[in-house]
């Protein structure tokens, strides 16, 4: 299956990148893979962003193919995980696979214990961008 484009933020970019550079592989084991998908990403400017694209902090509608379970979380980075079941951080494998997608769009990712899951974009409930939310 070919993988779908993604479509990150400028903003967005930077700041995983970063995040990405200060930890090691052996605490993040999806580290290169979030980084290829960063690296074939296309990068816009933040009020530029579709409405339709996961972004940081967006709250995302999405089903796991294989289990027929839905769910609705926040992408936030990892200083944001409150403990809340609400909230689903970057570096999880689900979080790491909705970043940049688009609705509609399915994306196989390793998925813990390395079987693998795809991850199903059904709807954006609330992305920063299309609220105007620029810099958050």
């Amino acid at each position: 299956m070919s993988k779908p484009p993604i479509t990150l933020s400028s903003l967005d970019l930077d700041r995983i990148e970063a995040l990405l550079a200060a930890i090691p592989a052996s605490v993040f084991p999806n580290k290169a893979q979030l980084q290829s998908e960063l690296d074939r990403a296309d990068v816009l400017a933040p009020e530029q962003m579709p409405a339709t694209v996961v972004t940081m902090n967006s709250t995302v509608k999405f089903s796991i193919e294989e289990t027929g379970k839905e769910f609705c979380l926040t992408l936030v980075y990892p200083r944001d995980m409150d403990g809340s079941t609400d909230r689903i951080s970057i570096f999880a494998p689900v979080g790491s696979a909705l970043l940049g997608l688009s609705v509609g769009d399915s994306l196989a990712w390793p998925g813990p214990g390395g079987k693998t899951m795809t991850v199903h974009v059904t709807e954006i409930i609330y992305q920063p961008e299309r609220a105007g939310e620029l810099h958050r």
